[in-house]
């Protein structure tokens, strides 16, 4: 990699000879389109592969809707994902021919998914997870890239020298811009070096909204080192540093940290589902210890469901201290669709086993 980037530069000034208006900075990218479509690489077109690419492809949606890159690790959603085939709308493949080091052709499978918006919505809803608001904004990103003659800033000319990094954001649920390119913003190249991101806003203001992701990128040892900071509003929302041996993963960074930033901002979590807590429900027409059993272990498997407590039982009833992820509207939801459970209507906190 580091010898392929030697040539970076001249890469970039090749692709100065090309109209202007071939260029797209957010990555024109076939194949799925849309908030609530994906697609993933698998081995083949089996069964087993296609229910782990579902998997995959549903926490894709669910990262590009929340902007949060851990949103599989939020309570319930492991759960939600190992049953996204209940979620499909549709799916198709695509067969993909490239070119391997060698120069030998190579062939791999692209499993293409559709899921069903009102069904991925009302799971949303259920598990209170946050969604970031459409539309969502397009930051500036302001790149200096320091090759070891010199440091240059990427504009929309140099598109591909930035690739990755557009390529992310849209993974992440929005959109990067860059920079003219003129002579007046190369000459900022010397404040984005030293962070001066006041200067750097101020440049922008022709851009909208006024945001900025400011970033340099540079050698270090045998790899290379990306600094960056988010600027929203002339406001600093996030600043990190990242490094990696590969300088196209370096670059990436900078979108994964302007969308964390965006994303603690902006995403908000839904109401509908209820606040988290402690909450005492009741459960009766429990007729037989197979009965008691089998309640326990259904409220074991309810995504929401983060611990229970028994605190009141009698022969045929119990009463439970659920310690909910959301609110008792989103363990209603869930209750409702399964069929194990009747009741709970209204303020009712009783429910009779099926």
């Amino acid at each position: 990699m580091v010898r392929a980037f030697q040539g970076f530069w001249l890469a970039v000034l090749l692709l100065v000879s090309l109209p202007a208006a071939a260029q797209r900075v957010e990555g024109d990218r076939a194949g799925a389109q849309g908030a609530f479509e994906a697609e993933v690489s698998v081995n083949g077109q089996g069964e087993a592969e296609r229910r782990a690419g579902f998997a995959r492809a549903l926490s894709q949606v669910l990262q590009r809707l929340s902007g949060d890159r851990t949103i599989s690790a939020q309570p319930g959603v492991g759960q939600e994902l190992r049953r996204a085939g209940d979620f499909v709308k549709s799916y198709d493949y695509r067969q993909d021919e490239g070119v391997g080091p060698t120069g030998a052709p190579t062939f791999g499978t692209t499993l293409i998914v559709r899921f069903d918006q009102d069904e991925v919505e009302e799971m949303i809803a259920v598990l209170g997870l946050p969604v970031w608001a459409q539309p969502r904004p397009k930051p500036v990103m302001w790149l200096a890239i320091d090759d070891g003659k010199g440091a240059r800033l990427v504009g929309l000319a140099q598109a591909n020298a930035a690739r990755t990094a557009l390529n992310r954001a849209k993974d992440r649920g929005y959109s990067l811009g860059l920079p003219a390119g003129n002579a007046a913003e190369q000459a900022l190249v010397g404040a984005i070096w030293r962070g001066d991101s006041a200067a750097v806003a101020r440049a922008s203001q022709r851009y909208a909204p006024p945001m900025q992701l400011i970033g340099k990128v540079y050698r270090a040892g045998a790899g290379w080192k990306a600094d960056w900071t988010f600027v929203d509003g002339g406001k600093v929302l996030n600043s990190w540093s990242t490094s990696d041996n590969d300088a196209r993963r370096a670059i990436a960074s900078g979108a994964d940290g302007a969308a964390d930033a965006l994303m603690r901002r902006y995403a908000k979590r839904g109401t509908a589902a209820g606040p988290p807590g402690h909450y005492a429900v009741t459960f009766t027409g429990l007729r037989s210890s197979d009965d008691y059993m089998r309640l326990a272990g259904y409220l074991d498997k309810l995504a929401v469901v983060r611990r229970m407590t028994p605190v009141r039982a009698t022969p045929d009833a119990v009463t439970y201290s659920l310690e909910l992820s959301t609110g008792l509207a989103g363990f209603r939801r869930l209750v409702d669709r399964d069929g194990v459970l009747i009741g709970g209507e209204g303020e009712t906190t009783t429910y009779r086993l099926h």
